[in-house]
C-alpha cells in the first residue's frame, strides 16, 4: 500500500537533489496532502538531506554498483528511517519495497529488500565509528569555515528546536522555554498551527539568531523605519511591534504576499512595497534602515538541510555584488545621524566581515558597536570592532541557533 510520508519525501528529495528545488518550495508545491502527512514527509526528507553522507557511507558496502537515483533515494529514505528516526525494521524495509514498485522501479525492489534488511541487521552501530560532520558537510563549506568547520558540523547533525518571537503583550504557549535575548524555544517537531495563540497572532516563526538584527536597530515607538528586502516578515514584525512606522520593501510578489497575509494574522501595520530595493527611489529619508540581505544562507542549514545541495562555492561572487549594491542603496535612504542594520544568515566571511569593511572604506558610515547588555548571553559572539557574529555552535546548551552576522552602522554625518 502506497505510504503517503514516504511518497512525499521522496517527492521532496527528488525536488531537492535532481532538480535543485528549494526544499520548502517543493513542500508548497505537494498536491493533496493533509498538514500532518505534509509535516512527516518533510521531517524525513529533511533527516535524509541532514545526514546525506552519513548514509550513503553507510549503504555503499552493501552496493555492488551504483543503482539509479531514485532507487539511492528509496536506499537513503528507508535507511533514514531505521537509523535516524527509529522505524520499526520490518515496517521501513516493506514502506521503502512499496515505494520502490510504486514509483515504478519494482525491477529494483528485490534489491532495496535486501539491502535494507543488511542495514536493519547492522542497527545504529552502522553509523558508529564514521566521521559524520566531515561526511555531510560539502568540501567548500569545510574548508570556508576554517577552524570552526568541526564545531558547526556538528551543531548541523542536531534537528533545530522551533523559535518563537512574541508580541509585546502576548503570553507564551506552554511548553516552551524562554532563552536569554528573549526568544521563546519549543522542541524539535513542533507544530507552531497547533500553539493556542496562534491563529490569534500573539507570535510567529523567528530562529532566536534572527531575532537579533531588529532588536539592535532599536525602533521606538514613530520612529520611521525602512526594511528592506523584508520577507518572510519575521523582523519587520518585530520593528512593527514595538510601535515604529515601517515601510517593508520586498522585490518577490509571491513573497509579498505570504508578509501581507502574516501581517495579517499578526494584527500589525506596515506600508508595503513591491520593488527592488536597490533600485526603489522614496522621497523619505529614515531614521533605521534595516537590510537583511540575499545571501548564501549558509548559516540556516540546521533548519534547511538542503541548502549544502543547493549552493555552490561560485555563487558567492554575485550575492556579494548584489550586498555591496544594496549596501550603497540603503545608506542613500538614511538620514543624517541615521542607524543601518546590515545582517545576512551565512557564515562565509566574503558576505559578513569584508562587505563591511568595503563599505565602511566607501560609504560615510562608522561602526555603532553591539554591547554585550544588548546580546545577554551571547557576549562571545561580540567581535573585538564591535560587530555580531553567531554560529550554530554557540549556545549547545540550548540548542544552538542559526549562524548570522549583524552589523549596526550610524551614519558618520550625524
Amino acid at each position: 500500500m502506497s505510504d503517503p510520508t514516504r511518497d512525499a519525501a521522496f517527492a521532496l528529495l527528488t525536488a531537492v537533489l535532481d532538480r535543485h528545488r528549494p526544499l520548502e518550495e517543493a513542500l508548497d508545491a505537494l498536491p493533496g496532502l493533509d498538514a500532518r502527512d505534509r509535516a512527516a514527509g518533510h521531517r524525513l526528507a529533511a533527516a535524509v538531506l541532514r545526514r546525506l553522507g552519513s548514509l550513503d557511507a553507510v549503504l555503499e558496502p552493501f552496493l555492488t554498483k551504483a543503482p539509479p537515483d531514485a532507487v539511492r533515494h528509496v536506499l537513503r529514505l528507508g535507511a533514514a528511517g531505521l537509523l535516524l528516526l527509529g522505524t520499526p525494521a520490518h515496517a521501513a524495509v516493506a514502506t521503502a519495497v512499496a515505494l520502490a514498485r510504486a514509483r515504478g522501479l519494482a525491477p529494483f525492489a528485490g534489491l532495496v529488500n535486501a539491502v535494507l534488511r543488511r542495514v536493519a541487521a547492522a542497527g545504529p552501530a552502522a553509523l558508529e565509528g564514521l566521521d559524520g560532520p566531515r561526511l555531510d558537510t560539502p568540501p567548500w563549506l569545510w574548508t570556508a569555515w576554517g577552524k570552526q568547520a568541526r564545531a558547526i558540523a556538528d551543531a548541523h547533525q542536531i534537528e533545530a528546536p522551533l523559535d518563537l518571537s512574541l508580541k509585546p503583550d502576548a503570553a507564551a504557549p506552554p511548553g516552551g522555554v524562554c532563552l536569554p535575548t528573549g526568544t521563546w524555544r519549543y522542541p524539535a517537531g513542533t507544530r507552531v498551527t497547533d500553539l493556542p495563540g496562534f491563529a490569534e497572532g500573539d507570535f510567529w516563526v523567528q530562529d532566536a539568531a534572527a531575532a537579533l538584527p531588529a532588536k539592535l536597530l532599536g525602533a521606538t515607538p514613530g520612529m520611521h523605519v525602512a526594511d528592506l528586502c523584508a520577507a518572510p516578515g519575521g523582523k519587520t514584525a518585530q520593528l512593527a511591534a514595538a510601535g515604529a512606522v515601517v515601510t517593508a520593501v520586498e522585490r518577490d510578489a509571491g513573497r509579498l504576499a505570504r508578509l501581507r497575509d502574516n501581517f495579517a494574522r499578526l494584527r500589525l501595520d506596515a506600508s508595503f512595497v513591491q520593488a527592488d530595493a536597490a533600485a526603489w527611489r522614496s522621497d523619505e529619508v529614515f531614521e533605521g534602515v534595516l537590510l537583511d540581505a540575499p545571501c548564501s544562507a549558509t548559516g540556516t542549514i540546521r533548519r534547511h538541510p538542503d541548502v549544502p545541495y543547493l549552493k555552490r562555492a561560485r555563487d558567492i561572487a554575485p550575492l556579494i555584488a548584489q550586498q555591496d549594491a544594496l549596501l550603497d542603496a540603503a545608506f542613500a535612504k538614511l538620514r543624517p545621524g541615521g542607524r543601518l542594520v546590515y545582517a545576512v544568515c551565512s557564515l562565509q566571511a566574503e558576505e559578513g566581515f569584508n562587505r563591511i569593511d568595503a563599505a565602511l572604506h566607501r560609504l560615510k558610515l562608522r561602526v555603532d558597536p553591539v554591547r554585550p547588555d544588548e546580546v545577554p548571553g551571547l557576549e562571545a559572539a561580540i567581535t573585538p570592532l564591535g560587530l555580531l557574529r553567531t554560529t550554530p555552535a554557540l549556545w549547545p546548551e540550548h540548542g544552538g541557533m542559526d549562524g548570522f552576522f549583524v552589523a549596526r552602522l550610524a551614519h558618520a554625518a550625524g
